[in-house]
Protein backbone atom coordinates (compact mmCIF):
# COMPACT_ATOMS: atom_id res chain seq x y z
CA UNK A 1 0.00 0.00 0.00
CA UNK A 2 2.76 2.43 0.96
CA UNK A 3 4.65 1.64 -2.23
CA UNK A 4 1.56 2.35 -4.35
CA UNK A 5 0.96 5.67 -2.57
CA UNK A 6 4.53 6.97 -2.37
CA UNK A 7 6.19 5.00 -5.23
CA UNK A 8 8.99 3.78 -2.97
CA UNK A 9 10.51 1.35 -5.49
CA UNK A 10 10.50 3.99 -8.20
CA UNK A 11 12.49 6.30 -5.90
CA UNK A 12 14.79 3.45 -4.82
CA UNK A 13 13.97 3.71 -1.13
CA UNK A 14 12.36 1.62 1.63
CA UNK A 15 9.78 2.13 4.35
CA UNK A 16 12.46 1.92 7.04
CA UNK A 17 14.66 4.51 5.33
CA UNK A 18 11.77 6.92 4.91
CA UNK A 19 10.64 6.59 8.54
CA UNK A 20 14.17 7.11 9.87
CA UNK A 21 14.48 10.16 7.60
CA UNK A 22 11.19 11.50 8.97
CA UNK A 23 12.33 11.07 12.57
CA UNK A 24 15.60 12.84 11.70
CA UNK A 25 13.78 15.80 10.17
CA UNK A 26 11.38 16.05 13.09
CA UNK A 27 14.17 16.14 15.67
CA UNK A 28 15.91 18.98 13.83
CA UNK A 29 12.78 21.16 13.62
CA UNK A 30 10.80 20.15 16.73
CA UNK A 31 12.08 23.24 18.54
CA UNK A 32 9.26 25.16 16.82
CA UNK A 33 6.65 23.56 19.13
CA UNK A 34 8.37 25.30 22.05
CA UNK A 35 9.42 28.55 20.37
CA UNK A 36 6.28 29.42 18.41
CA UNK A 37 3.86 29.50 21.39
CA UNK A 38 6.26 31.78 23.25
CA UNK A 39 6.61 34.23 20.39
CA UNK A 40 2.90 34.37 19.56
CA UNK A 41 2.14 34.47 23.28
CA UNK A 42 3.82 37.87 23.27
CA UNK A 43 1.01 38.95 20.92
CA UNK A 44 -1.39 38.02 23.73
CA UNK A 45 -2.43 34.79 22.05
CA UNK A 46 -3.21 31.94 24.50
CA UNK A 47 0.04 29.93 24.54
CA UNK A 48 -1.64 26.58 25.27
CA UNK A 49 -3.92 26.90 22.24
CA UNK A 50 -1.04 28.12 20.05
CA UNK A 51 0.98 25.05 21.04
CA UNK A 52 -1.86 22.89 19.68
CA UNK A 53 -2.30 25.00 16.53
CA UNK A 54 1.46 24.82 15.88
CA UNK A 55 1.43 21.02 15.98
CA UNK A 56 -1.80 20.76 13.96
CA UNK A 57 -0.68 23.26 11.29
CA UNK A 58 2.67 21.49 10.95
CA UNK A 59 1.00 18.08 10.68
CA UNK A 60 -1.48 19.26 8.02
CA UNK A 61 1.30 20.93 6.04
CA UNK A 62 3.40 17.77 6.15
CA UNK A 63 0.46 15.60 5.08
CA UNK A 64 -0.29 17.93 2.15
CA UNK A 65 3.32 17.71 1.01
CA UNK A 66 3.25 13.93 1.48
CA UNK A 67 0.01 13.01 -0.26
CA UNK A 68 -0.33 15.81 -2.84
CA UNK A 69 3.28 16.34 -3.89
CA UNK A 70 5.01 13.16 -2.62
CA UNK A 71 8.11 15.10 -1.56
CA UNK A 72 10.18 14.57 1.64
CA UNK A 73 9.74 18.19 2.72
CA UNK A 74 8.33 19.07 6.15
CA UNK A 75 6.41 22.22 7.01
CA UNK A 76 5.66 24.18 10.20
CA UNK A 77 5.04 27.80 11.26
CA UNK A 78 8.04 29.74 10.01
CA UNK A 79 10.62 31.55 12.10
CA UNK A 80 10.83 35.26 11.33
CA UNK A 81 7.26 35.49 10.17
CA UNK A 82 6.03 34.58 13.64
CA UNK A 83 8.25 37.32 15.08
CA UNK A 84 6.88 39.84 12.58
CA UNK A 85 3.37 38.72 13.51
CA UNK A 86 3.95 39.27 17.24
CA UNK A 87 6.33 42.22 17.39
CA UNK A 88 5.57 44.01 14.14
CA UNK A 89 1.86 43.74 13.43
CA UNK A 90 0.49 43.28 16.96
CA UNK A 91 3.14 44.86 19.16
CA UNK A 92 4.33 47.61 16.81
CA UNK A 93 1.22 48.56 14.85
CA UNK A 94 -1.25 47.82 17.62
CA UNK A 95 -3.56 45.49 15.70
CA UNK A 96 -5.21 42.53 17.42
CA UNK A 97 -3.86 39.04 16.86
CA UNK A 98 -7.18 38.17 15.21
CA UNK A 99 -6.54 40.83 12.55
CA UNK A 100 -2.97 39.58 12.15
CA UNK A 101 -4.32 36.06 11.56
CA UNK A 102 -6.65 37.52 8.95
CA UNK A 103 -3.65 39.04 7.17
CA UNK A 104 -1.87 35.68 7.22
CA UNK A 105 -4.95 33.96 5.80
CA UNK A 106 -5.33 36.51 2.97
CA UNK A 107 -1.63 36.25 2.15
CA UNK A 108 -2.07 32.46 2.04
CA UNK A 109 -4.95 32.77 -0.43
CA UNK A 110 -2.87 35.09 -2.63
CA UNK A 111 0.06 32.71 -2.30
CA UNK A 112 -2.10 29.84 -3.53
CA UNK A 113 -3.37 31.88 -6.49
CA UNK A 114 0.08 32.96 -7.68
CA UNK A 115 1.34 29.39 -7.19
CA UNK A 116 -1.37 27.98 -9.48
CA UNK A 117 -0.69 30.71 -12.03
CA UNK A 118 2.83 31.38 -13.43
CA UNK A 119 3.04 34.61 -11.42
CA UNK A 120 5.14 33.16 -8.58
CA UNK A 121 8.07 32.29 -10.80
CA UNK A 122 7.87 35.66 -12.57
CA UNK A 123 8.03 37.59 -9.29
CA UNK A 124 10.86 35.49 -7.87
CA UNK A 125 12.94 35.93 -11.02
CA UNK A 126 12.28 39.68 -11.07
CA UNK A 127 13.79 40.47 -7.67
CA UNK A 128 17.57 40.94 -7.68
CA UNK A 129 19.54 38.28 -5.83
CA UNK A 130 21.16 40.83 -3.53
CA UNK A 131 17.77 41.89 -2.17
CA UNK A 132 16.62 38.29 -1.77
CA UNK A 133 19.71 37.46 0.28
CA UNK A 134 19.42 40.69 2.27
CA UNK A 135 15.81 39.97 3.22
CA UNK A 136 16.82 36.58 4.63
CA UNK A 137 19.78 38.11 6.48
CA UNK A 138 17.65 40.97 7.81
CA UNK A 139 15.14 38.53 9.26
CA UNK A 140 18.08 36.78 10.89
CA UNK A 141 19.25 40.03 12.51
CA UNK A 142 15.67 40.68 13.62
CA UNK A 143 15.54 37.26 15.29
CA UNK A 144 18.91 37.89 16.93
CA UNK A 145 17.62 41.10 18.52
CA UNK A 146 14.56 39.25 19.85
CA UNK A 147 16.83 36.48 21.20
CA UNK A 148 19.00 39.02 23.06
CA UNK A 149 15.88 40.69 24.42
CA UNK A 150 14.32 37.43 25.63
CA UNK A 151 17.57 36.43 27.31
CA UNK A 152 17.92 39.79 29.07
CA UNK A 153 21.21 40.51 27.28
CA UNK A 154 19.78 43.63 25.60
CA UNK A 155 17.43 46.02 27.43
CA UNK A 156 15.94 49.41 26.69
CA UNK A 157 17.70 52.65 27.63
CA UNK A 158 16.32 56.19 27.27
CA UNK A 159 19.73 57.72 26.57
CA UNK A 160 21.19 55.16 24.19
CA UNK A 161 17.99 53.37 23.02
CA UNK A 162 19.48 50.00 23.99
CA UNK A 163 22.17 48.72 26.36
CA UNK A 164 23.16 45.43 27.95
CA UNK A 165 21.28 43.95 30.90
CA UNK A 166 22.71 42.30 34.00
CA UNK A 167 25.16 39.90 32.42
CA UNK A 168 25.53 37.79 35.57
CA UNK A 169 21.81 37.09 35.90
CA UNK A 170 20.50 33.52 35.62
CA UNK A 171 18.67 34.08 32.28
CA UNK A 172 21.76 35.60 30.61
CA UNK A 173 24.11 32.89 31.88
CA UNK A 174 21.71 30.10 30.87
CA UNK A 175 21.05 31.60 27.44
CA UNK A 176 24.78 31.91 26.81
CA UNK A 177 25.36 28.34 27.90
CA UNK A 178 22.45 27.13 25.76
CA UNK A 179 23.77 28.86 22.66
CA UNK A 180 27.24 27.41 23.13
CA UNK A 181 25.74 23.94 23.61
CA UNK A 182 23.56 24.19 20.49
CA UNK A 183 26.45 25.38 18.32
CA UNK A 184 28.71 22.61 19.64
CA UNK A 185 26.09 19.92 19.05
CA UNK A 186 25.31 21.18 15.55
CA UNK A 187 29.03 21.36 14.75
CA UNK A 188 29.34 17.71 15.77
CA UNK A 189 26.27 16.94 13.64
CA UNK A 190 24.33 15.69 16.66
CA UNK A 191 20.77 14.90 15.58
CA UNK A 192 18.31 17.25 17.34
CA UNK A 193 21.02 19.60 18.62
CA UNK A 194 18.70 22.60 18.90
CA UNK A 195 15.96 20.82 20.84
CA UNK A 196 18.58 19.17 23.09
CA UNK A 197 19.91 22.64 23.94
CA UNK A 198 16.44 23.95 24.82
CA UNK A 199 15.61 20.95 27.00
CA UNK A 200 19.02 20.97 28.72
CA UNK A 201 18.65 24.60 29.83
CA UNK A 202 15.09 23.92 30.99
CA UNK A 203 16.27 20.88 32.98
CA UNK A 204 19.01 22.95 34.66
CA UNK A 205 16.49 25.65 35.54
CA UNK A 206 14.14 23.09 37.08
CA UNK A 207 17.00 21.43 38.99
CA UNK A 208 18.12 24.76 40.51
CA UNK A 209 14.59 25.84 41.36
CA UNK A 210 14.43 28.60 38.74
CA UNK A 211 11.58 26.98 36.82
CA UNK A 212 8.64 24.77 37.81
CA UNK A 213 7.75 21.58 35.95
CA UNK A 214 5.05 19.38 37.48
CA UNK A 215 4.74 16.83 34.70
CA UNK A 216 5.60 16.31 31.03
CA UNK A 217 2.67 14.43 29.45
CA UNK A 218 -1.02 15.36 29.44
CA UNK A 219 -4.11 15.50 27.28
CA UNK A 220 -3.72 18.28 24.66
CA UNK A 221 -5.28 21.67 25.56
CA UNK A 222 -8.20 23.01 23.53
CA UNK A 223 -7.48 24.69 20.20
CA UNK A 224 -10.84 26.51 20.32
CA UNK A 225 -9.48 29.90 21.54
CA UNK A 226 -7.53 30.35 18.27
CA UNK A 227 -9.37 28.11 15.78
CA UNK A 228 -10.99 30.13 12.95
CA UNK A 229 -10.46 33.35 14.91
CA UNK A 230 -8.98 35.38 12.04
CA UNK A 231 -10.59 38.78 11.55
CA UNK A 232 -10.87 39.01 7.76
CA UNK A 233 -12.88 42.24 7.79
CA UNK A 234 -10.20 43.97 9.85
CA UNK A 235 -7.45 42.58 7.62
CA UNK A 236 -8.99 44.17 4.52
CA UNK A 237 -8.29 47.68 5.82
CA UNK A 238 -6.18 49.78 3.46
CA UNK A 239 -3.45 50.30 6.05
CA UNK A 240 -2.87 46.56 6.28
CA UNK A 241 -2.06 46.07 2.59
CA UNK A 242 1.62 46.38 3.45
CA UNK A 243 1.27 43.79 6.21
CA UNK A 244 -0.40 41.26 3.89
CA UNK A 245 2.28 41.99 1.30
CA UNK A 246 5.06 41.48 3.85
CA UNK A 247 3.70 38.06 4.88
CA UNK A 248 3.28 37.10 1.23
CA UNK A 249 6.62 38.49 0.11
CA UNK A 250 8.76 36.92 2.83
CA UNK A 251 7.02 33.56 2.50
CA UNK A 252 7.37 33.74 -1.28
CA UNK A 253 11.15 34.02 -1.27
CA UNK A 254 11.85 31.98 1.83
CA UNK A 255 9.64 29.16 0.62
CA UNK A 256 10.80 29.17 -2.97
CA UNK A 257 14.47 29.35 -2.00
CA UNK A 258 14.00 26.48 0.47
CA UNK A 259 12.19 24.31 -2.07
CA UNK A 260 14.86 24.86 -4.72
CA UNK A 261 17.68 24.11 -2.26
CA UNK A 262 15.99 20.93 -1.03
CA UNK A 263 15.16 19.76 -4.56
CA UNK A 264 18.81 20.16 -5.47
CA UNK A 265 19.96 18.43 -2.27
CA UNK A 266 17.67 15.46 -2.86
CA UNK A 267 18.61 15.03 -6.50
CA UNK A 268 15.09 15.85 -7.73
CA UNK A 269 16.26 18.71 -9.95
CA UNK A 270 16.82 17.90 -13.62
CA UNK A 271 19.96 19.05 -15.49
CA UNK A 272 18.03 21.97 -17.02
CA UNK A 273 17.12 23.23 -13.52
CA UNK A 274 13.48 22.15 -13.63
CA UNK A 275 11.88 20.24 -10.75
CA UNK A 276 9.37 17.45 -11.56
CA UNK A 277 5.98 17.98 -9.96
CA UNK A 278 6.99 21.45 -8.74
CA UNK A 279 3.48 22.82 -9.18
CA UNK A 280 2.07 20.27 -6.73
CA UNK A 281 4.80 21.20 -4.26
CA UNK A 282 3.96 24.91 -4.60
CA UNK A 283 0.24 24.26 -4.18
CA UNK A 284 0.91 22.13 -1.09
CA UNK A 285 3.00 24.72 0.73
CA UNK A 286 0.76 27.65 -0.21
CA UNK A 287 -2.36 25.75 0.93
CA UNK A 288 -0.56 24.97 4.20
CA UNK A 289 0.00 28.69 4.78
CA UNK A 290 -3.71 29.36 4.39
CA UNK A 291 -4.79 26.44 6.58
CA UNK A 292 -2.25 27.40 9.24
CA UNK A 293 -3.96 30.75 9.72
CA UNK A 294 -7.33 29.01 9.97
CA UNK A 295 -6.16 26.76 12.80
CA UNK A 296 -4.62 29.73 14.61
CA UNK A 297 -0.94 30.27 13.91
CA UNK A 298 1.38 32.43 11.84
CA UNK A 299 2.48 31.50 8.32
CA UNK A 300 3.26 27.81 7.77
CA UNK A 301 6.19 27.26 5.44
CA UNK A 302 8.66 24.66 4.18
CA UNK A 303 11.59 24.02 6.52
CA UNK A 304 15.21 23.93 5.37
CA UNK A 305 15.76 21.43 8.21
CA UNK A 306 14.16 18.91 5.86
CA UNK A 307 17.66 18.63 4.39
CA UNK A 308 18.63 16.49 7.39
CA UNK A 309 15.99 13.92 6.50
CA UNK A 310 16.92 14.03 2.83
CA UNK A 311 20.55 13.43 3.83
CA UNK A 312 19.33 10.41 5.83
CA UNK A 313 17.82 8.94 2.65
CA UNK A 314 14.33 10.45 2.53
CA UNK A 315 13.09 10.61 -1.05
CA UNK A 316 9.27 10.46 -0.90
CA UNK A 317 6.26 11.85 0.88
CA UNK A 318 6.46 9.05 3.43
CA UNK A 319 9.23 11.07 5.11
CA UNK A 320 6.94 14.12 5.35
CA UNK A 321 4.03 11.95 6.53
CA UNK A 322 6.22 10.55 9.31
CA UNK A 323 7.04 14.09 10.46
CA UNK A 324 3.32 14.90 10.44
CA UNK A 325 2.50 11.93 12.66
CA UNK A 326 5.26 12.92 15.10
CA UNK A 327 3.87 16.47 15.32
CA UNK A 328 0.49 14.99 16.27
CA UNK A 329 2.12 12.82 18.94
CA UNK A 330 3.89 15.94 20.25
CA UNK A 331 0.48 17.30 21.26
CA UNK A 332 0.74 15.22 24.42
CA UNK A 333 3.81 17.09 25.77
CA UNK A 334 1.99 20.39 26.26
CA UNK A 335 2.94 20.71 29.98
CA UNK A 336 6.62 20.63 28.96
CA UNK A 337 6.10 23.20 26.21
CA UNK A 338 4.45 25.69 28.55
CA UNK A 339 7.15 25.23 31.21
CA UNK A 340 10.10 26.22 29.01
CA UNK A 341 11.35 29.74 29.92
CA UNK A 342 12.06 32.37 27.22
CA UNK A 343 15.79 32.33 27.96
CA UNK A 344 15.86 28.61 27.06
CA UNK A 345 14.46 29.24 23.58
CA UNK A 346 16.51 32.41 23.02
CA UNK A 347 19.61 30.36 22.05
CA UNK A 348 17.56 28.58 19.38
CA UNK A 349 16.45 31.92 17.95
CA UNK A 350 20.04 33.15 17.94
CA UNK A 351 21.28 29.99 16.24
CA UNK A 352 18.64 30.28 13.49
CA UNK A 353 19.67 33.93 13.13
CA UNK A 354 23.28 32.89 12.54
CA UNK A 355 22.19 30.56 9.75
CA UNK A 356 20.06 33.23 8.07
CA UNK A 357 22.63 36.05 8.22
CA UNK A 358 25.08 34.05 6.11
CA UNK A 359 22.94 35.02 3.11
CA UNK A 360 24.92 38.27 3.04
CA UNK A 361 27.90 36.34 1.69
CA UNK A 362 26.05 36.03 -1.63
CA UNK A 363 25.60 39.78 -2.08
CA UNK A 364 27.66 41.35 -4.90
CA UNK A 365 29.95 43.38 -2.63
CA UNK A 366 32.09 44.55 -5.55
CA UNK A 367 29.07 46.42 -6.97
CA UNK A 368 28.13 49.15 -4.51
CA UNK A 369 24.78 49.74 -6.26
CA UNK A 370 23.86 46.16 -5.27
CA UNK A 371 25.59 46.07 -1.88
CA UNK A 372 24.23 49.36 -0.48
CA UNK A 373 20.51 48.50 -0.87
CA UNK A 374 21.24 45.05 0.55
CA UNK A 375 22.82 46.54 3.67
CA UNK A 376 19.94 48.99 4.08
CA UNK A 377 17.43 46.14 3.79
CA UNK A 378 19.21 43.97 6.34
CA UNK A 379 19.88 46.59 9.01
CA UNK A 380 16.50 48.32 8.67
CA UNK A 381 14.64 45.24 9.93
CA UNK A 382 16.15 45.11 13.43
CA UNK A 383 16.53 48.90 13.71
CA UNK A 384 12.87 49.56 12.83
CA UNK A 385 11.77 46.30 14.48
CA UNK A 386 9.81 45.50 11.32
CA UNK A 387 10.39 43.09 8.44
CA UNK A 388 7.94 45.05 6.28
CA UNK A 389 9.83 48.32 6.69
CA UNK A 390 13.11 46.63 5.84
CA UNK A 391 11.64 45.27 2.61
CA UNK A 392 10.21 48.68 1.73
CA UNK A 393 13.46 50.52 2.45
CA UNK A 394 15.34 47.96 0.38
CA UNK A 395 13.18 48.29 -2.72
CA UNK A 396 13.05 52.08 -2.58
CA UNK A 397 16.81 52.42 -2.07
CA UNK A 398 17.56 49.87 -4.81
CA UNK A 399 15.51 51.70 -7.44
CA UNK A 400 16.70 55.13 -6.28
CA UNK A 401 20.39 54.20 -6.33
CA UNK A 402 20.12 52.51 -9.72
CA UNK A 403 18.34 55.54 -11.22
CA UNK A 404 20.87 58.06 -9.89
CA UNK A 405 23.73 55.82 -11.01
CA UNK A 406 22.33 55.58 -14.54
CA UNK A 407 21.85 51.81 -14.28
CA UNK A 408 18.31 51.90 -15.69
CA UNK A 409 18.51 48.46 -17.32
CA UNK A 410 19.08 46.82 -13.91
CA UNK A 411 15.60 47.78 -12.72
CA UNK A 412 13.04 45.10 -13.52
CA UNK A 413 9.54 46.57 -14.09
CA UNK A 414 8.16 44.57 -11.15
CA UNK A 415 10.82 46.01 -8.82
CA UNK A 416 10.13 49.55 -10.04
CA UNK A 417 6.37 49.15 -9.54
CA UNK A 418 6.83 47.80 -6.02
CA UNK A 419 9.17 50.67 -5.10
CA UNK A 420 6.60 53.21 -6.30
CA UNK A 421 3.84 51.49 -4.33
CA UNK A 422 5.97 51.59 -1.18
CA UNK A 423 6.59 55.32 -1.65
CA UNK A 424 2.87 55.97 -2.17
CA UNK A 425 2.15 54.00 0.97
CA UNK A 426 4.44 56.25 3.04
CA UNK A 427 3.00 59.39 1.46
CA UNK A 428 -0.71 58.62 1.71
CA UNK A 429 -1.19 55.95 4.40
Amino acid sequence: MLDSIFKLNEHKTTVRTEIVAGITTFLTMAYIIFVNPQILGMAKMPADAVFVSTCVAAAIGCFLMAFVANYPIALAPGMGLNAYFAFGVVGGMGYSWQVALGCVFISGVLFLIISVLPIREWIVNAIPKSLKMAIAAGIGLFLALIAFKNAGIVVGNEATLVTHGKLTSWPVVMATLGFALIVALEYRRMMGGVIIGILAITALSVAFGQQELKHIFDVPPSIAPVLLQMDLAGAFKVGLVTVVFAFLFVDLFDNTGTLIALAHRGGFMKPDGSVPGLKRVLISDSAAAMIGAAVGTSTTTSYIESASGISAGGRTGLTAATVGVLFLLALFVSPLATSIPPYATAPALLYVACLMVRGLTEVEWDDVTEAAPAVITAIAMPFTFSIAEGIAFGFISYVGIKLVSGRFSDIHPAVGILAVLFILKYVFI
